[in-house]
């Protein structure tokens, strides 16, 4: 998922709990509080409180405490530095493809005994790709929790302003509309005010959830060579998904489009300002749990999820998955009731809560496989799982994703051309990669 902001009261939180551990007073509840940290906020964080408050119910010898704190999906701050100052927390909700590379740093437990205990066929209850990510040398670092595949949201009630028929977008056709015919749409949407300034935009290609993999995967470009132990920034598909977005931004006016960025989606903007909700933007790419932010803060609106677009008419589906795992920091006070939680907050009774409750889709096969616990909205992101991708488990998973996001920047403002801009991330990626070579 994206970066998740939270409040001045979390920050002060982190810093009782840390005091408190600081202080000694860890030491008196180590068999009745398990301490769980994540750095998700509003809305998803709610589901989150009701799942530890579910678990804490049937479980009353050691209780949950949930904290939020500062970070996102690669920053990881108030991790390292509570860890390494002895005061870290038992559970910390981590993104998923950057297991690989916190365990290598050290920040977290191996579980593969602990886990095995509690079931000794885990590794067949989830969902391949998300139990490959979660390993690291062999070994087990955390449960899968949730997966979260993208698609194309849009507001059925302006593509009618504009004259097009939202049929056209649905998702029953069984194929996506080409990336072509995306533009024409978007450019009938585009608004500008008397000075020039965009008041509406049909679809920005790079805002929410297009990235670079999701712009590599559609022009079938390979991020990694996992035998080899080469990530692959320069393969051709994902040069072809950097001139794309290159290009559109060069079409649309690159400042005119940072400057309606800036405007309409700037940092800490609230849930309910955001532009597809006020009707600024007609569509875009994002993920499963917008749907829930749909849920709670514009249920009246008129909009509907389909394929990603693709680059040429009869070209497969394209998407690519993420997730979150539930790990163990290293130096644990509480660490078997820890993974007790894990165990529990990752397997049925925990999943069944958040795909409700969050629009997110389970990693889980057996919750998976029940049609019961969908919604309408979350139909297309359950398909979608039959044809996903997902990132490389890569030692450098954090840095890599960094690496391609500085890139993708420099693109987007046409400040660089594409192989330029990625032959810079293979050059910071790759040595660092090498230090943990062979991969396989």
């Amino acid at each position: 998922m994206m970066k998740r902001i939270v409040s001045v009261v979390s920050v002060m939180l982190i810093f009782a709990v840390s005091f408190g551990f600081a202080n000694g007073q860890q030491g008196t509840s180590q068999s009745s509080k398990v301490v769980f940290w994540t750095s998700h906020g509003p809305p998803d964080n709610g589901v989150l409180e009701n799942i530890v408050k579910a678990y804490n119910a049937t479980n009353p010898a050691v209780q949950v405490e949930f904290v939020q704190v500062p970070g996102s999906e690669t920053d990881v701050t108030s991790l390292m530095t509570a860890v390494r100052g002895g005061t870290g927390p038992d559970v910390y909700m981590l993104d998923r493809f950057t297991v690989a590379q916190r365990a290598s740093d050290g920040l977290l437990e191996d579980l593969t005994a602990d886990l095995a205990k509690l079931d000794s066929n885990l590794k067949n209850k989830y969902l391949t790709f998300a139990w490959e990510e979660a390993q690291y040398q062999g070994k087990t670092y955390g449960l899968p929790f949730d997966t979260d595949t993208r698609g194309l949201f849009y507001r059925k009630d302006l593509l009618r302003e504009v004259g097009v028929d939202p049929a056209e977008l649905d998702k029953s056709s069984g194929k996506p509309i080409t990336l072509a015919r995306l533009e024409e749409i978007a450019r009938l949407l585009n608004k500008k005010d008397t000075q020039g300034n965009y008041t509406r935009i049909g679809f920005i290609p790079q805002a929410e959830q297009g990235w670079h993999y999701t712009w590599g995967f559609l022009f079938g470009g390979s991020f990694a060579d996992m035998k080899a132990g080469k990530v692959t920034p320069t393969d051709p598909g994902v040069v072809r998904g950097f001139q794309y977005l290159y290009d559109y931004n060069q079409r649309m006016g690159v400042k005119e489009v940072q400057t309606f960025i800036s405007s309409y989606m700037p940092t800490n903007n609230p849930p309910q300002q955001h532009p597809f909700i006020t009707g600024n933007l007609a569509m875009m790419i994002t993920g499963d749990w917008f749907i829930n932010t749909m849920r709670t803060y514009a249920p009246e609106i008129d909009y509907d999820i389909t394929y990603i677009p693709s680059a040429n008419a009869g070209d497969a589906p394209s998407t690519w998955a993420g997730g979150w795992t539930f790990v163990v920091p290293t130096g644990s006070k509480n660490k078997e009731a820890a993974v007790k939680f894990i165990h529990w907050a990752c397997g049925a009774g925990g999943q069944r809560i958040y795909t409700r409750d969050s629009g997110h889709c389970p990693t889980l096969i057996e919750i998976s496989n029940d049609e019961s616990i969908y919604t309408e909205k979350q139909s297309y992101f359950r398909l979608a799982l039959s044809f996903t991708k997902s990132r490389p488990p890569l030692p450098v998973g954090a840095l890599y994703w960094d690496a391609l996001s500085t890139a993708q920047d420099m693109v987007v403002q046409n400040v660089q051309q594409p192989l330029e801009a990625l032959q810079q991330a293979e050059q910071q990626v790759q040595p660092q990669l090498n230090k943990f070579l062979p991969l396989q």
